[in-house]
């Protein structure tokens, strides 16, 4: 899996594509869905981040061994 940062800037290159406008339809749909697999990697790492930083918070910033569990699908986003 590509890093966060590698991630976004591909993402970023999609965004300048895709507002250009002059490519096909066929390249435009490909594009976008190359987009949404990133955005989805990018969602996951911020959310695995999100998730230890809140361990560690618990903890009072404390390192303390504790199993990370990923975010469940039902987590809402702006939580």
């Amino acid at each position: 899996m590509p890093k966060f940062e590698d991630c976004l800037q591909q993402l970023e290159k999609i965004v300048e594509q895709l507002e250009k406008g002059d490519l096909s339809l066929e390249q435009s749909l490909k594009l976008f869905e190359d987009g949404v697999r990133l955005s989805n990697s990018c969602r996951q790492e911020l959310e695995a981040a999100e998730g230890k930083v809140e361990i560690l918070v618990k903890h009072g910033g404390k390192l303390k061994p504790e199993p990370f569990e990923g975010v469940s699908e039902d987590r809402s986003v702006g939580k």
